[in-house]
């Protein structure tokens, strides 16, 4: 029996005790059900009486007794105490607690998956960095947050679709293109331009796919006012050198295991006339007027610091308007909520963004997250990391990869809270010891796999034998305390995944891992699982065998969530 299946058990009393006149409450939906942090106290325990007790218009010791007795005769259900004021502690008979290690290895990897937010669509769009240069450091963190904050979303019943919004119209593109045209004359970049030596890498591709270049080049001459050649080249350069940009960025990206549900153009939306229509359904809204030759939108109506322009008087919409446009298009497509991951440099989007929501019409605690995340540094040895070569002035995703790999960069960028600044140590995550988080969940899940393939060198049944009969194993011999905590916090993940999802916080996930891999270390060392020497095997190797099962299960499927490897050797 899970957490979940015992609160639903409870639940199921309330009713019946409402049903037969005993309470007259509302029946909750749901109640909370918890790991008692002294195991003397129960497997689980439950405020339900305190929370019913003032509509009941009972003392809560009397709710309490009242649901006790009637859970008492639930099946899976060994004891049930009163205690203080009115919790209610439980311990299940031991067949219903060793049955979380039957349910895990039957349900494999689905089990964590949960239906509480079935229906709901949710738009989490991350990274969107501008297509000028290659994926930052920062942009890491958001990448691997982003992507494990969809898997969670996912996992708890959303229905999700990622995006980047690619940031390919305004000041920032011809800036790009003018960086990449001086590089192709063997200039400096100009002083508002992008420095580093992938401009010229740049420079070189857009030479190369574009031979007619040469002659624009020689036509307008060596200086940057070179007339109507001048303007040629440089949109061949801005166009070409976004394009080739974009495909480097979104070839980075997928090496770090992130892809995207779409990838979404600004220039598109221009193009498209969403930005007029934006300001149409505005207007009609009545949220928009004029002023000093601008058009403005009256933000400040919802809390916003100042009004927001959205065309400027030289008639050219503004940044804002095209957020607006977007806004207004994933809500068009059919998304319950949207959720943005920005960067610490943002909090004014905060304010807008609301703003935004709140003009359209829309609930903006109902329809919108905007989750704000915090730098990261890297350091080797206590030593700043100094800045790439390649990118110049800041580091880069490729240079995390390529110093750690994939799946220490990612788990490290996920296991701290997003709103928390960051170093992270290079020597110290790529190190392979138990003070590696890690390394010592994935160890883990090696262990119990050579654990594994042992026991089925040695002839025992495990989950990999198709005739393997999970019914068969008789689950209420694990009763060592180590096997009782090792149930309990493998039934736990359901409800890791939920409150991860609802918190957007991924990170709650490799917590829960690291302790998941301590209890399991803790297990192993006190609980023998195969027969040595001569032993036969007995009912207890089949059971402890399926506990080992149902944890390497738990422990993939978690680092499935977070983008990571479950390796089988080490």
């Amino acid at each position: 029996m899970t957490p979940a299946e015992l609160a639903d058990t409870i639940v199921a009393a309330v009713r019946a005790a409402v049903a037969n006149g005993d309470l007259e409450v509302a029946v909750p939906d749901s109640v909370t059900v918890e790991r008692p942090r002294q195991p003397e106290h129960g497997d689980y325990a439950s405020p339900v009486a305190l929370q019913l007790a003032k509509a009941a218009r009972r003392r809560p010791r009397e709710v309490a007794e009242l649901l006790a007795a009637r859970l008492r005769v639930e099946a899976g259900v060994a004891e049930v105490e009163v205690a203080g004021p009115g919790f209610l502690n439980i311990r299940l008979a031991g067949a219903a607690l060793g049955g979380i290690a039957r349910r895990i290895v039957r349900d494999g990897e689905s089990y964590g998956r949960a239906a509480v937010s079935q229906g709901v669509r949710v738009n989490l769009e991350f990274v969107s960095a501008n297509p000028t240069g290659p994926v930052t450091l920062a942009s890491a963190r958001w990448a691997a947050v982003g992507d494990a904050l969809s898997r969670v979303f996912a996992a708890a019943g959303y229905e999700v679709g990622t995006e980047y919004y690619v940031n390919d119209a305004g000041v920032q593109v011809e800036r790009f293109g003018a960086s990449v045209l001086a590089a192709l004359r063997g200039q400096p970049a100009p002083a508002d331009g992008y420095q580093g030596a992938y401009v010229a890498e740049i420079a070189a591709k857009v030479r190369a796919a574009n031979p007619a270049l040469e002659q624009l080049l020689a036509a307008s001459g060596a200086e940057q006012d070179g007339g109507a050649e001048q303007d040629k080249a440089l949109a061949v350069c801005a166009h070409d050198g976004v394009e080739l940009m974009l495909a480097e960025i979104r070839a980075t990206l997928s090496g770090f295991g992130v892809e995207y549900d779409l990838w979404k153009s600004e220039r598109s939306l221009h193009e498209a006339g969403e930005l007029t229509a934006a300001i149409d359904e505005l207007r009609t809204q009545g949220h928009v007027y004029e002023a000093d030759g601008a058009v403005w939108l009256r933000t400040t109506d919802f809390g916003d610091d100042k009004d927001r322009a959205l065309i400027k008087s030289d008639g050219q919409p503004t940044y804002f308007c095209a957020d607006a446009a977007y806004y207004r298009d994933k809500r068009r497509r059919g998304f319950d909520r949207l959720c943005y991951l920005l960067g610490a440099d943002h909090h004014g989007y905060i304010g807008r963004l609301k703003a935004i929501s709140a003009c359209f019409g829309d609930d903006p605690d109902r329809n919108l997250d905007v989750l704000i995340g915090q730098m990261v540094t890297l350091s080797r040895g206590g030593v700043a990391v100094k800045m790439s070569k390649r990118a110049g002035n800041f580091l880069t995703l490729h240079d995390l990869v390529d110093a750690v790999g994939v799946d220490a960069a990612r788990y490290s960028l996920v296991r701290a809270s997003m709103d928390s600044a960051l170093d992270l140590d290079l020597d110290a995550i790529a190190r392979q010891t138990n003070d590696n988080p890690v390394f010592y969940v994935q160890y883990a899940h090696a262990r119990i796999s050579s654990l594994i393939r042992n026991a089925a060198s040695l002839g025992l049944a495990t989950s990999a034998d198709p005739a393997f009969d999970v019914d068969g194993v008789d689950v209420s011999l694990l009763t060592h305390p180590r096997e009782v905590d090792l149930l309990g916090a493998l039934g736990e993940l359901p409800r890791v995944v939920e409150s991860a999802a609802e918190l957007r916080a991924p990170h709650r996930i490799a917590r829960y891992l690291e302790e998941l891999a301590g209890t399991y270390h803790r297990f192993y060392d006190s609980c023998r699982v195969l027969p040595q020497g001569d032993e036969e095997p007995t009912a207890i190797t089949a059971a402890r065998l399926l506990l080992a099962e149902a944890t390497r299960t738990v422990l993939a499927n978690g680092l499935r969530l977070l983008g990571v490897s479950a390796p089988e050797r080490m």
